[in-house]
């Protein structure tokens, strides 16, 4: 198989919070989320579930994109 076709999730944490589940039920659109996390705070660069690097949240237009500042030491 070609690297090229190999899949790896990518996922973004920008911060976390413990919220009752009657209360995740009731959110709709537009619900806001209080998260532990700063506006300054990296955000978290998960590879398949794995920590792999940290970013900054960057905003260009309409789009967020995460610039990566720093790639994490991965076990082999």
């Amino acid at each position: 198989m070609a690297v090229e076709q190999v899949k790896v999730e990518i996922s973004v944490v920008l911060g976390k919070t413990a919220i009752p589940m009657h209360q995740l039920l009731r959110m709709g659109r537009g619900a806001v989320i209080e998260l532990d996390a700063h506006q300054n705070d990296e955000a978290w660069i998960l590879a398949n579930g794995q920590p792999v690097a940290r970013g900054d949240i960057v905003i260009q237009g309409e789009k967020i994109c995460v610039s990566v500042t720093r790639t994490l030491q991965t076990a082999a």
